[in-house]
């Protein structure tokens, strides 16, 4: 019998709760999108009098395997699904549009075509999800199709698990109860609807006499011999086990199950860039630095005319900073200030700061001083989006004063961050306000999805035109 890990953190935003599903649910959240898009790619054509060929044919499979398995983004508001679906929608769409520029492709679409079915899809895809949100938990109440649960052990890991199974009618999961060696005055509390079911010896039985589909293992992993004796004893049984460890003493970060050699492991602490996804990010960022560079490219020599002419220095100042697991990296900015400061002891720029000259202050205001930064992305010391990257000096300070500081270099730095656009952004003159950034930096790593990077994009560039925290 296999037996999974379960972890009972929050998933991200992005994460679709049937992952590795063959429940009813899961193929429902799998194949809505794909169809959905496909669906419409064709009722497209049809609507223009156009019969499908084998283009489309190419272009259907494309666009199933970009949007296969889908994502009903069932986890929080409307708002944010409607968010997070248009912006999904938006990067699928870019990524077809630029290869089928590359490949000539487009001639073979009509025009009309392609920007009926461009609008009309996310549109779709809103309404599909919304009517999902609603429809799934009547589905799942259904009988016959609700998994029955049980949990051993009664400590506040399972207390954890079993409210949060309370909580999700998307789950399709009911908890029948417990069970718990202890008394009870020295068990957790429970939930409604749930009851001590037996001592953990009387699982195993109960699971052979009485429809089971899951059991979770709640148990402190000192407890390993207890463990293994449960678990030899339900292989005499068709339920499905799954380990649910303690992380209460940890923060977990892109945690998930792993192997090396073949021996599984349970990541606690991990960089999201890790196989296809550290490819993704590393492309994105030559594809969009590249482009940025060669639009800005006259804008960059202006401005550093200027910065040379206003006051006496190079236009470029160099400040080392830790980037990728904490090596010290050269980073790029058009100087600011009549002071070029990098080494043990730095002081923050602050409002009203006599250092910053008059077009330092709108290179700021306005971030114009961190274009050349572009060029560190090109080099592999920075990422388009990510932490923002701290001198040296403060770096030091702030290690020692905040846990888990040194985590965000767990990932390249970036020019912009989740941390700026929620407002974190200026002199971090108190330990509070520096703790606050870095609580973001590490809600980036775990959540990180392409389609995050490109909504912290869209919303630095609204930020650029009016940020009152810029100076």
């Amino acid at each position: 019998m296999p037996n999974r890990i379960l972890t009972v953190s929050s998933p991200p935003p992005a994460a679709g709760i049937f992952s590795g599903s063959f429940s009813m649910a899961g193929i429902i959240e799998s194949l809505l999108d794909p169809l959905v898009a496909v669906g419409l790619l064709y009722l497209a054509a049809h609507s223009y009098g156009i019969a499908p060929d084998g283009h489309y044919v190419i272009l259907a499979l494309l666009v199933f395997s970009l949007t296969f398995p889908g994502e009903i983004h069932l986890y929080g508001g409307v708002a944010g699904m409607l968010r997070r679906t248009v912006t999904n929608w938006l990067l699928v769409a870019g990524v077809l549009a630029a290869l089928g520029y590359v490949t000539g492709y487009l001639h073979y679409f009509p025009a009309p075509v392609l920007a009926a079915w461009l609008v009309a899809t996310p549109i779709a895809l809103a309404c599909a999800h919304a009517a999902a949100r609603a429809l799934l938990p009547w589905l799942m109440s259904r009988k016959g199709t609700l998994r029955r649960a049980v949990i051993a052990g009664c400590n506040d890991t399972a207390l954890q698990l079993a409210r949060r199974i309370a909580e999700n009618s998307f789950l399709g999961v009911r908890l029948v109860g417990f069970f718990d060696d202890r008394l009870p005055e020295r068990r957790g509390g429970g939930l409604p609807g749930t009851q001590h079911l037996g001592r953990l010896a009387d699982l195993a039985e109960y699971a052979r006499r009485t429809p089971v589909d899951h059991i979770y293992l709640a148990l402190p992993m000192v407890s390993q011999p207890r463990i293994v004796h449960i678990l030899d004893a339900l292989k005499d049984t068709t339920a499905s086990v799954f380990f649910v460890p303690d992380l209460s003493l940890a923060d977990p970060i892109q945690g998930r199950v792993d192997q090396a050699a073949g021996t599984p492991l349970l990541a606690v602490c991990e960089t999201p860039f890790t196989g296809v996804n550290g490819l993704v990010k590393r492309v994105s960022d030559l594809v969009l630095a590249s482009l940025i560079l060669v639009l800005v490219a006259p804008l960059m020599l202006l401005i550093a005319l200027a910065v040379r002419l206003e006051s006496p220095g190079p236009a470029i100042f160099k400040q080392t900073r830790y980037g990728l697991d904490g090596r010290r990296i050269l980073v790029y900015k058009f100087r600011s200030m009549k002071v070029c400061e990098d080494g043990e002891r730095i002081v923050q720029a602050r409002r009203d700061d006599t250092r910053v000259t008059r077009l330092g202050a709108f290179l700021r205001r306005t971030s114009l001083d961190e274009l050349p930064q572009f060029i560190n992305v090109l080099q592999g010391r920075m990422s388009i989006v990510g932490p923002r990257p701290h001198a040296v000096a403060h770096n030091e300070t702030y290690r020692q004063l905040i846990k888990g500081y040194m985590i965000r270099h767990k990932v390249r730095p970036g020019i912009t961050g989740w941390a700026q656009v929620n407002g974190c952004r200026g002199e971090t003159d108190t330990t509070d306000k520096m703790a606050q950034r870095i609580a973001y930096d590490l809600d980036y790593l775990r959540n990180w999805s392409l389609a995050l990077d490109l909504r912290i994009i869209l919303r630095t560039i609204r930020l650029v035109l009016r940020d009152s925290q810029a100076y």
